[in-house]
Order: C-alpha cells, then structure tokens, then sequence
C-alpha cells in the first residue's frame, strides 16, 4: 500500500494518531527511570554485538556498565568508523551490528562529504521509530485538523526517489526522508504528515536531481488545496517558499488556469482559483503563503540556531498566530532529544534510543575525552552530543552541540545550539551558537530584523588585523545610524559570549568587526543556485561560518538576471 493509499484509507488518521500517542506516552514513562533505562540500552546493544568484529575488538562481552564502556571504547568520529562502516556497505557481515544494514541513510555533515549511516532493522525498532512516531506528538495533538485530509499538509522533505542510488551491496543510500518505512521495515503506519497529498509522488516526469523543478511542481499542485501545515525540517526549506511564490507566481497563476502541470495537462482547467491568486496578487503586491494558504497554523522544522533569528519574521508572511513547532534534536546517525510538549525550541532525551554521553563544548574532542552521562548535566550549560546504539555506532561524536535548557525531574532537555566546528583566525574559538546569541542580542537592542545572516574573517590588505564581516539580509532596510549601532553591539556581545574573542579583541589580534548589508533576497537566491546544482534541499541548510571564497562571492555578489 503506498503512503497515497494509507492515508486516504478508512480509519488510517485515527490509527496514526493513537500510535503516535502512545509512543510519546511509552517515551515519557520512560523519564521516570533515566538510569535505569540508559543501562537497558547498553546492556541490549553489548549483548546483541558482542559478536561482531568490534564487539570482540573492544570486549563486549566482558562490560557490564557505562564505565567499563567508557574504558573499553574511545570517543570516535565518523572517520573512526568508516573503515568498518565501508567493509559493511561491501557486503560483509557481523562487523558493526549483528544484523544487516537494510539502507544506508546519507548525510552530508559539516565538510559537505556524503556519509553512510548503516541502517538496521533492529535499529529501527528499537531507537528510530519511538522517537520517529512521538516527534509528532504536539502538532496532531494541538492542531488536529492536520490529518483530516492527505492535502492537508505540504511536506517539503517527502522525495521519493523510484531508482534511488545504492551502495556496493545493492541497499539504497538515501536520505531518510526518501525511505518508504512501510516497505524496508514493515511499518505501515510510518508514512509521514502529507505524504498521500496529491504532490507527494509527482504524475509528471522529472530528473530526480531537479530538485527546483520539483519543487516548483509541488508548490503549483498545493495552492489549489486548503494547506493547513508545512514540515520541513530544515528551516532553510520553510523560508525558501515565499520566495518561491513569488519566483514563479506567473508560470504558477497560467498553469492553474490552463490545468497543465510542468506544461502537461494535468486535472481540469481552473480559471476561478487562477482568478482568485491574481486577485491576491493584484492587491497585496506580493504574495505570501498567508494569502495563498488563510488556513496555515502549523510550521514544524528546526527553531533554533540561525533559524531563531529570523523565524518571528517569517512566521508573519504565513500568517497571524502560525505555531512553529520544533523538530527532534536529531541526525541522521541518531537522535538526541524529542519534543513532548510544545516547547518551542527543546525535547527530552530518547531514554530507551542509545547511551548518551556530553562533553564540555569548549572542550576539544579526543578520544580519551572525559564525559558526563544525562544526570550529571546543568542548565544553562552546552555540550557535545557523543551517542552509542544498537545500530553500531559506539560512543559516536555526531558533531552537534547542544544546550540544555531545563531539567524536570531531573532530566535533560536539551536544544540544538549549532554545529560543533569552530571559527577560529586568532585564537577567538568563536563557536555557532555564541554568534547566534550576539546577533540576537544586537538585534533586539537595535529593534531590527533580518531574514538571514553568516559571517567570514578577511584580511584587508594593510590592516593591522583580520576582521570578521557579517553579511546581512535586512527584513526591511537598516538605516546607517542603525547598521552602525548594530554592529558595535554586536562587538560588545561577542566579548561578552566568548573570552576568548573579548582576549583577541584587546590584544589586537582581531580588528572590530565589519557589517555588509545585503538585499532582502541574497540568501534566497544563493539557496537556490546551491539547489539548483543538484544538491537535495534537505541538505542545503544555513551555514552561518562561510570561509569559502567562491561561495561568500556568490553570496554577496550583485544579483544576476
């Protein structure tokens, strides 16, 4: 049965909200007894790979608890696990898990460098589907018109591949969100939010790596349907569509009123709906998903971060009093944490998913680095994300950093705070989420607004020392009163986020910081041209450090025609 069929099956809403419920419910329960739990999961995943190549290697069978695990394995990257990783994706067995990969999910990282994730069964039932179902939770919960109809909702990541790409021992490697989970793993009820909407398996022929012409198909096939939530993870996703509309609200206007799709017929003329989007545009100038979609509610994707500066902002173009619900802590080797509630920007950690272990994140990772366990953890504190599962992946850095933000009963929730790189010219270890904080601080002392941000340090020929430079697509226009106080604030914030930077400022090393304001649209088309050279969207995601040449100068290079 595809996704279309399911949802559109007798039932099938009221069967995928009470799974739904009872995930986040069996996952709360299991809160209660974090320790107890966290030792299930070390206890299950030794005892179950204590024969592979890695078991042996590291004595599996002779540990009994997460000191002993701490002991027998280092902390590892994904480069420590690739050679194995790589011998498994040629077909040989019993290396990293006992049981056999299913599909290898990609994940594109911090260097751009495709991963292999190996995916198991048993993995999926044990670590990926609870989180997977109860990640849900709050957004059927609270906004239960959402599974009402398939056409309900616009899910940005659903792209189902029909010959996706395969490694040497013939399993897909693909994106998660390209996996059909009813077919790999028997899970018949896992077919997201909006993936038996009309657009979710597109009727016209299209190259799988043309993925704005994708995207364009499916924005011209859902203004036609009554859109009450868009999901798409990446925040970046979310923010591209008002664009969107406007790029091709022509060629989107004319093929509605002609009933082709791609320039193929498809469905029935409709001149009365095509009539109604011009009017939208005719009277309001530019059209945003709010005029289009009156009915929007819910976004659901990423809150933190870059996104956290300009998510008020654009949460207005979809409408008054639109939610934006946070997505799971999560990776493609893992997830973190898991939102139970409507927080806007946390989740609790996934008790019974792995063995979760946290470093200071202005600590260096090495492989003998000391780490706490959840209960050891403080508010207000950030940390490296290090995970151990059944899936074999053990005592993994995944590369994230996150922050916790509060601890009921006891336990962790956490958000995610940036990636764990680092900026670093002059010794300043500028890291993603002291930056985040300072432009937020600048922002609000300023009352300004921007719709994306990312910075750079240059070396001015002549200067005493390099300097960082913050491009900057303002909401509406900045005044120079306003762009100068906004950058000297945001100095002052960076010295007071970091000692390190406040150290390098005053000894000279670091020349105050520079603001290069960009037009409103620079970051959009700069998304675009990236999607268009056949990245997949999902993976495009704000990068706030951008030292790259060409890419800083495509960036904030002059709009091309």
């Amino acid at each position: 049965m595809t996704a279309q069929q399911g949802w559109a099956a007798p039932g099938h809403a009221d069967r995928y909200r009470e799974r739904v419920l009872a995930e986040r419910d069996r996952l709360t329960e299991a809160l209660t007894d974090l320790r107890g739990r966290q030792q299930d999961v070390l206890t299950d995943l030794l005892g179950f790979n204590a024969g592979t190549e890695f078991g042996r290697r590291h004595d599996f069978d002779r540990i009994r608890h997460v000191d002993d695990f701490r002991k027998a394995v280092p902390v590892q990257d994904y480069a420590a696990h690739a050679p194995l990783i790589e011998r498994t994706a040629e077909g040989e067995p019993n290396l990293l898990s006992a049981d056999r990969p299913v599909v290898y999910f990609t994940s594109s990282g911090s260097t751009g460098a495709h991963k292999k994730i190996p995916v198991t069964p048993r993995f999926m039932r044990t670590t990926f589907f609870p989180f997977y179902y109860a990640a849900w939770a709050p957004l059927i919960e609270h906004f239960p018109d959402v599974t009402h109809r398939p056409d309900a909702v616009l899910n940005l990541k659903h792209d189902p591949l029909a010959a996706p790409p395969t490694t040497a021992d013939g399993h897909p490697h693909v994106g998660a969100s390209q996996v059909d989970f009813g077919e790999k793993f028997g899970e018949p009820l896992s077919a997201e939010l909006g993936t038996g909407a009309p657009w979710a398996t597109l009727p016209v022929d299209v190259a799988p790596d043309d993925h704005l012409e994708k995207m364009y198909l499916r924005l011209r096939l859902a203004v036609q349907s009554d859109v009450r939530c868009l999901i798409g993870i990446n925040p970046a996703m979310i923010a591209a569509v008002p664009y969107q509309l406007s790029l091709w609200w022509e060629r989107i206007v004319r093929e509605v009123r002609d009933g082709t799709l791609g320039g193929v017929p498809h469905g029935s003329p409709d001149p009365a709906r095509a009539a109604e989007l011009q009017r939208l545009a005719d009277y309001f100038g530019t059209v945003t998903p709010a005029h289009v979609w009156p009915n929007i509610r819910a976004l659901f994707g990423w809150t933190t971060g870059v996104a956290s500066l300009y998510l008020p902002a654009l949460r207005e173009r979809y409408g008054t009093g639109v939610t934006a619900l946070p997505a799971p802590v999560a990776a493609s080797e893992g997830p973190v944490g898991v939102p139970l509630d409507r927080h806007g920007t946390a989740g609790s950690l996934v008790a019974t998913a792995s063995v979760y272990e946290f470093a200071d994140a202005d600590a260096d990772l090495t492989p003998d680095t000391p780490t706490l366990l959840p209960h050891e953890l403080e508010a207000g504190r950030e940390y490296h994300v290090i995970f151990s599962h059944v899936g074999g992946l053990y005592r993994y850095a995944v590369g994230d950093v996150v922050r916790v933000v509060d601890l009921p009963g006891g336990v962790p929730r956490v958000e995610y705070a940036g990636r764990a790189n680092r900026s670093d010219a002059a010794g300043e270890r500028l890291r993603e989420s002291q930056v985040v904080r300072a432009l937020r601080t600048a922002l609000t002392a300023t009352g300004t607004q921007l719709v994306n941000v990312a910075c750079r340090v240059e070396h001015t020929p002549g200067a005493p020392a390099p300097h960082y430079v913050f491009a900057v697509a303002p909401s509406t226009p900045w005044q120079e009163t306003e762009a100068a106080r906004f950058t000297a604030l945001l100095d002052d914030a960076l010295g007071r986020e970091s000692a390190d930077y406040r150290r390098t400022r005053a000894e000279h090393r670091l020349s105050a910081p520079a603001l290069r304001l960009l037009d409103a649209e620079a970051f959009h088309r700069d998304w675009h041209t990236a999607v268009g050279s056949g990245i997949r969207p999902t993976q495009v995601k704000d990068r706030l450090f951008r030292q790259d040449d060409a890419l800083w100068r495509r960036l904030t290079g002059p709009a091309t025609p």
